[in-house]
């Protein structure tokens, strides 16, 4: 069993602020500028889980940045560099409060709505007639809101508009964003015989511009199944084989845990913590086509802080 980033601890020059998500540490520098650094730890259902999976951090952190720079000449991101394997610092933006969720197939949280009979997510109608991961005759478009504590809520587009949590012309321009990107995620997946089920974009305003930020068609943030075996598997109506967090989702499902008040998580065993690792390992050679290289894990926390400050001291 490998060691794991847990967590990190840093005061860096000009720091104004840190902030610890489910998955990262985010370090202010200056109200200019985010040190965002890819932990391993794993959430499911909006909970942080007990176990942290090795290498996890770095593998999201390195799929995101692949895909921010592939992305950026179409979509404006927030990414300025990445100067260690786990952390990628970019401009600091004022965050919008809503997540653009966009599905191809049917899957997922889609799914679990449908088959209890409804028909509508999000103010999008789903037609009649769809089996668990069946393609959409287009791509829809669902957003969430960040919910005071648990699950984010699902919210309609003329919802989002009338709370005014993102006026008309920012939503619209949003929205042709989320579109754009997910054709991109969708036509390099399909390179490297992958199909880019849904995934989920985050966006922020610097100085009057709408940047993508935060990451991009990564395995927590993303669903892919394979190309390949797709139309068999479905014809045969089985599960999809997918390259996802969905995996463990449907893990704890299985163990009887869905975040829900008064459920206990369940134990992550080795065996299990390896099989996600290498779950997320082949998730980025296969979608980059390149050989994933593990980080030295040996003091990962003095050369993360090393990375950072170096480059810190290059911008001073």
């Amino acid at each position: 069993m490998e060691n794991a980033l847990i967590s990190t601890n840093y005061f860096f020059k000009n720091q104004k602020g840190f902030y610890r998500g489910k998955v990262r540490d985010v370090y202010n520098i200056s109200d200019k500028l985010l040190v965002m650094v890819a932990c391993d730890r794993i959430s499911a259902f909006d909970v942080v889980l007990k176990r942290a999976i090795p290498y996890k951090g770095q593998v999201l952190n390195q799929i995101a940045s692949y895909f921010l720079d592939m992305a950026s000449s179409s979509v404006p991101n927030w990414k300025v560099n990445c100067p260690d394997p786990n952390v990628t610092i970019g401009y600091y933006c004022k965050p919008y409060m809503v997540e653009m969720v966009i599905r191809g197939y049917l899957s997922g949280h889609a799914w679990r709505e449908y088959k209890e009979g409804k028909r509508e997510i999000c103010g999008v109608k789903m037609p009649d007639g769809l089996r668990e991961n069946d393609p959409f005759p287009n791509p829809i478009i669902t957003p969430t809101i960040k919910a005071m504590q648990g699950h984010d809520l699902d919210i309609s587009r003329e919802e989002i508009i009338k709370q005014n949590l993102v006026s008309k012309e920012e939503y619209e321009q949003i929205e042709e964003y989320t579109n754009t990107l997910f054709k991109i995620g969708s036509d390099a997946a399909k390179k490297q015989n992958l199909i880019l089920v849904d995934t989920k974009y985050e966006f922020g305003n610097l100085d009057g511009k709408i940047l993508l930020i935060d990451e991009i068609h990564t395995p927590d943030s993303s669903r892919y199944f394979y190309n390949e075996t797709y139309n068999e598997i479905q014809n045969k109506d089985q599960q999809q084989r997918q390259l996802s967090k969905e995996f463990v989702r449907q893990w704890l499902i299985e163990n009887g845990f869905q975040g829900e008040e008064g459920q206990h998580q369940p134990l992550m065993t080795d065996e299990f913590v390896d099989s996600v690792t290498n779950r997320y390992i082949e998730l980025f050679e296969q979608i980059t086509g390149s050989g994933f290289v593990k980080g030295d894990y040996q003091n990962i926390e003095s050369r993360i802080e090393k990375n950072i400050n170096n480059y810190l001291e290059t911008i001073n």
